[in-house]
């Protein structure tokens, strides 16, 4: 089936191509992977560019890339999944699954607080010995020794590691099974949704497929450019982190966007139930700002823009800012983005699912908007 078929106008959605190849001869991208879904039907599915422009390896439709923060949108999943199965329920304090975090100030600190951002948790990483950053289980204990910066449930301070970290350990001892994080994600999420190419670890076989990661920009971004460049070499079969650890491909997104485009369910497959996904699809935070977008703003000179995060997820909202779902996105629509680099959403009111991988990290400000061109770029097909 072609585009025309899906409601979208083929030439185009051919812009798309032709401004990815444009970034990639400016230096803007080394490539870029994007993938563009109506009802259910792939329309759209181009890699352009570079997977590694280093060694000149061209960009593949089956590239797995480095998710980065989009691996968060996962553990909420995971996270969801077992609330659905009655082993925790969202409002619990966080301490009641690990003791050690009810400390300096952290009592009150729910499931829910995490996966809003409104735990108060610190931005950095509390200070340990680098080779342990892909065993989840110390992280989490050292990030619960860690004190409070804000007041729990009131301001939004995203955390890029620390809070899903926490809510990944949660994971481990309330599965009845007490597996790896890794290994739930596998089995109660990929596998059910054929997710084939994705994984919170890095297996053999997605080796000679990965996307190096590589910072491309002049600028500095919010998390420094050697800390996201070292997820090349931390990365191995029992590297765990549910805050940016993943990796996945284009089409593995799909599958699991297009899930959350029809209410948890795929292929007869359900992995969330319809009333709990569409708590998750909210907006709780209202009208309070990211705070962690704080001093991008300023340098770009950008009013503050709202949060408007689900639990786990980015929101589009109804405002007009610089969102990397795009200016045209209708306000009901969800998804991740990942450091500098890559991003999906689900447009319920098009009944689209867009992904766009990105080879070659932008400072924050910049993704941005070579993300929302590239979305709106796609919206922009949609003819009916």
């Amino acid at each position: 089936m072609g585009a025309s078929e899906h409601g979208m106008d083929a030439e185009r959605l051919s812009r798309i191509t032709r401004a990815i190849e444009a970034d990639v001869a400016s230096g803007r991208s080394d490539g870029a992977e994007v993938l563009v879904a109506r009802r259910g039907e792939i329309a759209f599915h181009e890699a352009v560019g570079f997977a590694d422009r280093d060694t000149g390896r061209p960009a593949q439709v089956d590239d797995v890339y480095h998710l980065f923060s989009i691996t968060k949108t996962l553990t909420a999943a995971a996270v969801l999944q077992a609330a659905d199965r009655g082993h925790l329920q969202l409002h619990q304090p966080v301490r009641e699954w690990i003791p050690e975090f009810g400390v300096k100030g952290k009592q009150r600190v729910t499931l829910a607080n995490l996966l809003t951002h409104q735990g108060g948790m610190p931005v950095d990483l509390p200070p340990m010995n680098p080779a342990d950053f892909g065993d989840n289980t110390k992280v989490a204990l050292a990030v619960a020794d860690q004190a409070l910066v804000t007041t729990p449930g009131r301001i939004v301070s995203y955390s890029p590691i620390g809070a899903f970290a926490v809510l990944g350990e949660v994971l481990h001892r309330a599965d009845p099974k007490r597996r790896p994080v890794r290994t739930i994600l596998a089995e109660d999420l990929f596998a059910p949704l054929g997710m084939k190419s994705t994984s919170l670890s890095l297996r053999s076989d997605q080796q000679a497929r990965r996307v190096p990661a590589r910072w491309r920009d002049e600028r500095p971004g919010i998390i420094p450019p050697a800390a996201i460049e070292s997820i090349n070499v931390m990365q191995n079969d029992a590297f765990e982190m549910p805050g940016g650890g993943a990796l996945g491909t284009a089409a593995d997104l799909f599958r699991f966007g297009e899930a959350l485009r029809r209410g948890g369910e795929l292929d007869g497959v359900r992995i969330l139930s319809r009333p709990l996904l569409e708590l998750a699809l909210q907006n709780h935070t209202g009208d309070e700002v990211n705070h962690i977008f704080d001093g991008m703003c300023e340098a770009r000179g950008w009013e503050p823009f709202p949060a408007c995060l689900g639990l786990g997820f980015f929101l589009r909202g109804a405002r007009f800012f610089p969102m990397p779902f795009g200016a045209t996105a209708s306000p009901s629509s969800f998804g991740g983005l990942g450091a500098g680099s890559t991003m999906y959403f689900v447009d319920p009111e098009r009944e689209l699912v867009f992904v766009c991988l990105c080879a070659g990290i932008l400072e924050d400000s910049n993704n941005f908007e070579r993300l929302a061109r590239l979305a709106d770029l796609a919206l922009g097909s949609v003819t009916d």
